[in-house]
């Protein structure tokens, strides 16, 4: 039975090659529509399963007695688990097919989540949401992996950003969800719609996605797209490892990304799990306050895909320049956001436009800097493992902003958090600076 698994999960065996070149523009055309729905669908159900508790939080305050230090316990649990998880996952992805490998993560997240809708133990609930962390970052490695087979260099920043919109989609849905399960039922409701939808997701990916274009016939997507920006440099008689080594654990590069995801990281989820209950505490009702959160997200979408397309429009697919200008915006975002909503006087269409602004660059400049910047400065073949190690750091920033945002909230108030959410989109934009002038294509 393990053998069977195991041999599931390994990447698909190439098929017999297509040679007719209308078949192979046709083919080509169904399996990126195919892989690329596939996935966005799948990771924006990821996302439904893993920010159910910033929704909820709240009621479960009042409801099963949880306080702000067993919220930022829970947070920094899961961020730690997905940190690590996120770089083993990236590893393993590299060497397994797109299709089980995410359906896999998406099913037991989807379980935990059904799992979370029962209990009411906060010690119990912290170990859940940690399980949950590990099953979730097998969510984004495999849809890098997929990202960079089947969408070519010069396309990839736009391509990725467009996927990179399924993680505000999804908490998008989610704030459209939660207040409809607050008002018609209770907060058990905003973890188990998502572990259904979950599971019928899970079980569809297997039949609609597959792995690279070879595993279905088709040429590499630079052969197809004749893009001629790669670079000669030759890597195929490199053993695994030393393509690991070469093109990620000593690839400084890479680590400026990772240091650079850790801080920008802090800022994203102070911003969206500490949000909710900032507006409570300011006066706004929780299904109301639920609901202007939901702009946060819903204009990321628009932010994550517009990156993309500046990038390849205006820059020539380089995302680092994009990446810095989006920064500079989100820091003065961040600091509207703070100002009218701590006004208290504000109308909620102004608290509204400035969630949306921090949504919009936020989403932006994580897609472009953690997503499409890196997938510029190492290989396809080692995509996952890249994305595995930046996860560390980018889960290393969430998980000071769990237990960081409960100490920093009551012992420096809300203005000091927001004060350090600016500091480190500034600290952001100086280690996505270093990769400007090398950024460039490394190729297959």
């Amino acid at each position: 039975m393990l053998k069977k698994f195991i041999s599931w999960m390994k990447t698909l065996p190439d098929a017999k090659p297509i040679t007719e070149q209308k078949q192979i523009a046709k083919q080509y055309k169904l399996w990126r529509i195919k892989t690329f729905v596939g996935m966005y669908v799948g990771y924006l159900c990821f996302y439904l399963t893993r920010k159910s508790l910033t929704f909820a939080a709240p009621s479960m305050m009042h409801d099963i007695g949880m306080t702000k230090d067993d919220y930022g316990i829970l947070g920094t649990t899961m961020y730690i688990t997905y940190g690590i998880g996120k770089f083993a996952s990236g590893i393993l992805a590299d060497k397994c097919n797109i299709r089980s490998f995410m359906a896999v993560g998406l099913l037991g997240t989807s379980i935990v989540a059904l799992c979370f809708s029962f209990i009411s133990s906060i010690p119990l609930l912290t170990f859940l949401w940690g399980v949950n962390g590990g099953v979730q970052s097998m969510g984004f490695p495999p849809t890098a992996k997929g990202t960079v087979y089947w969408f070519s260099p010069n396309e990839r920043s736009f391509f990725w950003t467009l996927f990179s919109s399924s993680k505000a989609g999804g908490i998008a849905l989610l704030g459209a969800i939660s207040p409809i399960c607050l008002l018609l039922g209770s907060w058990r409701a905003i973890f188990y719609v998502p572990g259904i939808l979950g599971i019928m997701v899970a079980i569809s990916m297997i039949f609609v996605l597959k792995d690279k274009p070879s595993s279905v016939g088709l040429p590499p997507i630079e052969v197809y797209r004749n893009d001629t920006t790669l670079s000669e440099e030759k890597h195929s008689e490199l053993s695994n490892w030393q393509v690991l080594k070469k093109y990620v654990f000593v690839n400084p590069f890479v680590w400026y990304i990772g240091l650079a995801a850790m801080f920008l990281y802090f800022t994203r989820w102070v911003a969206l799990d500490w949000g909710h209950i900032f507006m409570i505490e300011r006066g706004l009702p929780a299904a109301p306050a639920a609901g202007l959160l939901a702009f946060m997200p819903l204009f990321g979408v628009v932010g994550s895909i517009s990156g993309g397309w500046f990038a390849d429009k205006f820059f020539k697919g380089r995302a680092a320049p994009m990446t810095i200008i989006y920064l500079a915006c989100l820091t003065l975002s961040i600091w509207g956001m703070y100002h009218f909503i701590n006004l208290r006087t504000s109308s909620w269409f102004v608290i509204a436009t400035f969630l949306a602004l921090v949504g919009f660059f936020v989403e932006g400049a994580q897609s472009l800097g953690g997503g499409a910047l890196l997938a510029r400065v190492t290989l396809p073949e080692s995509i996952g493992a890249a994305i595995g190690l930046v996860g560390v750091f980018e889960y290393a920033g969430a998980a000071c902003s769990g237990m960081g945002g409960a100490i920093m909230s009551k012992s420096l108030g809300w203005s000091g958090l927001f004060i350090f959410c600016g500091i480190s989109c500034i600290i952001t934009m100086i280690f996505i600076a270093l990769t400007c002038e090398k950024e460039k294509i490394v190729v297959v």
